[in-house]
């Protein structure tokens, strides 16, 4: 502004009364001065923080959530004018949770493009934020479908989580699990099933080309009287292409033929845990996965559920989750790496609590079980250097609960806010304004 005023002194207009000039540069002045009005910041007041496992929580916590961002992290500061302001008295505050196995399969996520905003938002509270996941790993789908989901999320219309997907797995040759066709075939989906290894590895491109951000195969495919265990050449061709292309590669194990598939062929993630009698994890095994750098997503709720619905007792059920959880236990106790995950979209059982507190009998700690949420997941997926810990700079997306699950487990599931870039996904209360 200054050169302008410098060029108006120097060369005045010809016939143009200097009045009229200074009124000129004024108006520029104005213009160019001009900045739009910021949105409102939003304030979590009065919270205990736990800003990242196994740091001490901050009591009476005071964070500023501006542009999508943490802008500062204290104790019991004063608010910004005009900020809306959500008082956390008697409320925990964590990195916004991150769900490492979900499918958006459910019908009310089908079909996308057909249906509104609104709704598509409620069915990703009733699923997802209302549970507190600000992230998700969608651990196969339909990718054109999900990637609707995802742009529309993005785009403001739907409120919702971050999607991460693998898009359609990889099954072995015609092995398609018996328990999901006659589903696909109700609602007009087909999921790819590759005639041959090279099929395989060229879908992995295409995948990956069209914005999957990791690769599923199933090692074990469940069929009408007896598992297909994918050939070992197919899964090893099929994870060198998607490291190739930098993407993890999950895995459905099925049973302990399942891991060591996993195993050889260089598998990342494993998306269960296994419960079969009599083949339990040995210290080799697990040690063989941990010198590979393999995580695990327990899902240690899935086979209580599952079990039940194959109309075995409750008392038997119960069986199958204290094997899955023998085997968590095994694992956590030999230092390996806990991502959360449900199976949820697979499972309609969508509250948490229980996934929580089997974890927890399997022998994870708050900070370990808080890790399996945030950090954890953050890293592994390439998020470190933004989310999954609350301070200065980082993503501001956050998970409010009502009570302290540093002091009992279940409170994890008692969601009162999830907060997506600086605003408010799902929440009983809206949030109040400052003065």
């Amino acid at each position: 502004m200054l050169l302008l005023r410098v060029r108006l002194a120097k060369r005045p207009l010809a016939g143009v009364p200097a009045l009229w000039i200074a009124v000129a540069a004024c108006f520029i002045y104005t213009l160019i001065g001009f900045q739009p009005a910021r949105a409102a910041d939003l304030v979590l007041m009065h919270a205990r923080l736990y800003a990242s496992p196994g740091v001490s929580p901050l009591d009476d916590a005071t964070i500023v959530l501006r542009g999508g961002q943490i802008a500062s992290v204290s104790r019991a500061s004063a608010v910004p004018k005009g900020a809306e302001v959500l008082d956390c008295s008697g409320m925990s505050v964590t990195a916004g949770l991150w769900n490492s196995h979900i499918h958006l399969l459910p019908v009310k996520f089908l079909h996308a493009d057909q249906k509104g905003g609104t709704e598509l938002t409620t069915a990703f509270q009733e699923m997802l934020t209302g549970w507190g996941f600000t992230s998700v790993f969608d651990v196969a789908s339909v990718l054109a479908n999900t990637k609707n989901l995802r742009r529309r999320i993005e785009a403001g219309d739907i409120l919702g989580p971050r999607i991460l997907t693998t898009g359609e797995p990889f099954f072995p040759s015609d092995g398609v699990p018996v328990y999901v066709k006659s589903y696909l075939e109700e609602n007009h989906i087909a999921l790819p099933d590759d005639a041959s290894t090279a099929a395989a590895v060229e879908r992995v491109r295409a995948e990956v080309h069209d914005g999957a951000d990791a690769i599923k195969i199933f090692a074990g495919s469940i069929q009408a009287h007896s598992v297909l265990m994918m050939q070992l050449d197919r899964a090893q061709a099929i994870v060198k292409e998607a490291h190739r292309l930098h993407r993890q590669v999950f895995e459905h194990p099925t049973n302990l033929a399942g891991v060591e598939i996993a195993l050889a062929s260089g598998v990342d993630v494993l998306a269960h845990v296994t419960s079969q009698l009599g083949e339990d994890w040995s210290p080799g095994l697990i040690a063989r996965m941990r010198a590979q750098k393999m995580a695990l997503i327990p899902t240690l709720m899935l086979f209580e559920v599952e079990a039940k619905k194959g109309g075995y007792s409750a008392e038997d059920a119960k069986k199958f989750a204290d094997i899955a959880a023998t085997r968590l236990r095994a694992f956590n106790a030999a230092g390996g790496e806990i991502l959360f995950g449900t199976d949820v979209g697979y499972i309609y059982q969508f509250d948490t609590t229980e996934e929580y507190t089997l974890m927890q009998r399997a022998g994870m700690s708050f900070a370990q079980v808080l890790a399996s949420l945030t950090t954890n997941p953050a890293d592994r997926f390439g998020f470190g250097g933004h989310s999954g810990r609350v301070r200065k700079g980082m993503d501001g997306d956050l998970t409010v609960f009502n009570g302290d699950p540093g002091c009992n487990i279940a409170a994890f599931s008692r969601v009162r806010y999830t907060i997506r870039r600086g605003k408010v996904i799902f929440g009983e209360a809206s949030a109040d304004a400052a003065n």
